[in-house]
């Protein structure tokens, strides 16, 4: 197997994730204020969203990959 189709494999289940999960959470904590000992800080919530259109795209792309990449000439 050949590196090509080995990516074009890590592209189709990447695809498959993105399509599955649909994206991912996570919590950030900033620092507003700090008086003396005391500290005030603010955590916020954010979303990253993977786009149904772009895991298709990845996915046809690792397809493309997995079918022509190991051809010569």
């Amino acid at each position: 197997m050949t590196v090509t189709r080995i990516i074009g494999l890590i592209l189709i289940v990447a695809g498959i994730a993105g399509i599955g999960t649909g994206g991912f959470s996570f919590t950030k904590e900033t620092h507003q204020a700090k008086i003396g000992p005391i500290e005030f800080s603010v955590k916020e919530k954010q979303d990253v969203v993977f786009p149904t259109w772009a895991s298709v795209a990845v996915i046809v792309v690792g397809g493309a990959l997995l079918v022509f990449g190991g051809r010569k000439g």
